[in-house]
């Protein structure tokens, strides 16, 4: 079951894809509850209960679909986050190991998860485009990530509790201005600059995926596959993530964690291979779809 924000003669929506090709509102099955139709995704998970998900894949099989995805826009599926997307900085050994040396990189692997957050104010979607900032910035940067969407509120979550916590997982492209990072001496700045977060183009719902979480993760420029690796590769893995996260701190539903970018980056290559204008970039992520944009 994947989750769809779109956009329908000037309407916002939200459905669930009915097949490759086709999308199911899902306005329907929330006034047959008495419920409030959502607005966003981020109703939708406030109005959430695990016990829908046998009413919603009854729901899926009987209706037919009511768009195609050829007559949409599909938007970030969480357009707005409530709060900043949480992050983890070198969490893929091999990530980790081609920025060893770099001017502005410590030389060493990390023995706990490095966090940070990126705004996304808004967050863009599957085909929009990654505005360069080139008054600013030559070194604009690509990474793929699997993001994990928070289903429930929680705080000292168990790491054998943590699937219950997950509500499904979509692509997010972290995309970093590296001289910014270099500038500040953080991470913060440079990944925050408008149009930096693509994300999409669905949430898969985590009945989708078999836990612990082994999907293959790739990203190619145009048509240059530059990062390719596995998920179950992540130095700390998902339950170890959001355990060590809520020790002491609630995490909340709708949050956004994103998991860490695989070898392959820009930054990693000798010369440098930064994004340019005219430049195409897909985020693939087994079972959840692609994510292409383009660089303006």
């Amino acid at each position: 079951m994947k989750f769809v924000y779109y956009l329908k003669n000037s309407e916002k929506k939200v459905g669930i894809m009915k097949n490759a090709h086709s999308i199911l509102d899902i306005s329907d099955f929330y006034s047959s509850k008495g419920i409030k139709k959502p607005k966003d995704i981020n109703e939708l998970l406030d109005s959430w209960d695990d016990l829908f998900l046998e009413e919603i894949k009854k729901f899926i099989t009987e209706n037919k679909a009511t768009s195609n995805l050829t007559d949409v826009k599909l938007l970030a599926p969480i357009e707005y986050p409530k709060r900043n997307l949480l992050c983890l900085g070198k969490n893929y050994l091999d990530h980790a190991k081609e920025i060893v040396g770099l001017s502005g990189s410590e030389d060493n692997i990390p023995k706990f998860p490095i966090y940070f957050s990126k705004i996304a104010d808004p967050a863009i979607g599957d085909g929009d485009i990654i505005q360069s900032h080139k008054e600013i910035t030559e070194m604009v940067d690509y990474e793929v990530e699997l993001g994990v969407i928070i289903g429930k509120d929680g705080i000292n979550i168990k790491p054998e509790e943590v699937e219950d916590y997950i509500f499904g997982y979509t692509i997010v492209n972290d995309v970093s201005a590296r001289n910014i990072q270099r500038k500040h001496g953080q991470w913060f700045k440079g990944k925050c600059l408008e149009t930096f977060c693509p994300m999409g183009p669905v949430i898969a719902h985590k009945s989708e995926i078999p836990f612990p979480v082994e999907l293959d993760i790739k990203c190619s420029v145009n048509d240059e596959l530059r990062q390719n690796s596995n998920t179950k590769m992540l130095i700390f893995d998902i339950p170890t993530i959001i355990s060590d996260l809520s020790k002491g701190m609630y995490l909340r539903k709708g949050d956004i964690i994103i998991t860490g970018t695989p070898s392959g980056v820009g930054l990693g290559f000798k010369p440098f291979k930064f994004l340019k204008p005219g430049d195409k970039v897909v985020c693939e992520i087994e079972k959840i779809g692609t994510l292409t944009n383009t660089v303006k």
